[in-house]
């Protein structure tokens, strides 16, 4: 049986990297005795996957992984074993029983929702919806991305879904391409937000959560964007 597990993840554990949070959920399914299911071969492993691995210092509400059991009893009595093993920070949210011809959670993300807010002292003074909406309505938005080997310029407008900003809050609202071929990272957008101001930009300034995690329940032509764990139904 294959499951998707929704967790949030907050707190000091936001500079944990990807990697060690695998690690983490590999012991403490191990610890919370859940009947997972092991690869053959000489080394076996755990049958998990990630579906969008979260930026460093991110928090996030909407994080998840596909798992897959030899057994299980519900998926309430799933959540409370695993729960039982978390250490504050991360919170296992939603378990749900994937369709057995489901795709996997990292070949399914199509976006991601985020929410952007700013240290005490970071507040941009620039910033209002007027700006934002001023923003959006560039016929392109041009930007240069840093890769590990070289720099890219490219039109990011295809790729923000969604933009809005919360003056009560002080809050930016994000919808932005997360698949494997878009991926635009909402930093990205703030600097951009920033350049087109005339504003000093420090990614220190920001605190990012990633909300929701999206698949595409449309088309490409017409999207229809609904969180992961969407497929999946309570056992």
């Amino acid at each position: 049986m294959k499951l998707r597990v929704k967790f949030s993840k907050h707190g000091v554990l936001r500079f944990i990297g990807h990697l060690d949070v695998m690690r983490y959920f590999q012991k403490a399914i191990r610890r919370a005795g859940i009947d997972i299911t092991y690869s053959s071969g000489f080394s076996p492993h755990q049958i998990m996957s990630f579906a969008a691995p979260l930026g460093l210092g991110l928090e996030s509400n909407g994080e998840y992984m596909d798992i897959e059991v030899n057994s299980l009893t519900s998926s309430k009595n799933f959540i409370n074993a695993l729960n039982a093993q978390m250490v504050e920070g991360i919170e296992i949210l939603e378990a749900k029983l994937l369709p057995e011809h489901a795709g996997n959670a990292m070949a399914s993300v199509a976006a991601a929702r985020y929410t952007i807010a700013f240290r005490e002292t970071y507040r941009p003074t620039f910033l209002i919806k007027l700006v934002i909406d001023d923003f959006l309505g560039q016929s392109k938005i041009i930007v240069t991305k840093q890769t590990k080997k070289s720099e890219t310029t490219f039109d990011m407008k295809p790729f923000l879904f969604a933009c809005s900003f919360d003056e009560d809050k002080h809050v930016l609202n994000l919808v932005v391409d997360a698949s494997s071929s878009g991926n635009l990272k909402p930093s990205l957008v703030m600097k951009a937000i920033y350049e087109k101001n005339n504003a000093d930009f420090d990614e220190y300034a920001l605190l990012i959560t990633r909300e929701e995690t999206y698949m595409n329940a449309g088309t490409q032509e017409e999207m229809k964007l609904e969180p992961l764990g969407f497929v999946g139904s309570d056992y």
